[in-house]
């Protein structure tokens, strides 16, 4: 279990993370994790979308996926899911609040079948960071502001990942998955990381 801790300031923010766990997130925990395996720290973060039911946005559905506790009669679609065992280290809602549902250091289940740069199984070396969307809806501009001060504070707490090992859920699963959709704007995301990191004094 790691015990050190790293700190982000912002304007309005601070994040820090300690044994895994980002004491400011609204913590809601998923029994849907394991161990990662044996020597395997994480390397790479995937950014997915998600809403519940699809399109539309609040609620506490996606809680309630991520717990197993989704109740099949409230929406046909939770019929078709509600057996599903998921989960996903965090997630940023349309207005930015950040949950966290398993710690970084174990091994959450978002990825699925999946593969990045030849190495397969992505959860066993990955990070999920989901945002409350869907492909096509523009995403909200405090999910930018939260997910960049997310990133820097994951690479900084993981050396292991490298200013580029931040893809789309499509880059590891093409053909099977979509998210986060053209939708996402990767250009915004990246000058938002390279203003961060030239801010910290750190290589971009």
């Amino acid at each position: 279990m790691r015990y050190t801790a790293r700190v982000r300031h912002t304007a309005d923010t601070t994040y820090t993370l300690i044994q895994g766990w980002i004491p400011s997130a609204h913590h809601v925990v998923s029994p849907n994790y394991n161990a990662r395996p044996a020597e395997a720290e994480p390397n790479l973060i995937v950014v997915h979308n998600i809403s519940l039911p699809p399109g539309e946005f609040g609620g506490g559905y996606i809680n309630a996926l991520f717990t197993n506790c989704l109740d099949p009669a409230v929406h046909p679609y939770f019929a078709e899911i509600c057996d599903l065992r998921v989960s996903s280290h965090f997630l940023i809602s349309r207005g930015g609040e950040l949950t966290q549902y398993v710690a970084t250091d174990d091994r959450a289940w978002h990825a699925g079948h999946s593969e990045w740069c030849g190495r397969g199984n992505c959860n066993d070396f990955s990070i999920g960071i989901e945002l409350e969307g869907t492909d096509d809806e523009p995403y909200a501009e405090e999910q930018y502001a939260v997910l960049v001060q997310l990133i820097d504070l994951l690479q900084r707490e993981y050396p292991s990942i490298a200013a580029d090992a931040i893809v789309g859920h499509s880059d590891i699963a093409p053909g099977r998955k979509t998210d986060p959709g053209p939708a996402f704007d990767w250009p915004k995301l990246w000058a938002q990381l390279r203003l961060e990191r030239s801010q910290q004094g750190r290589a971009t």
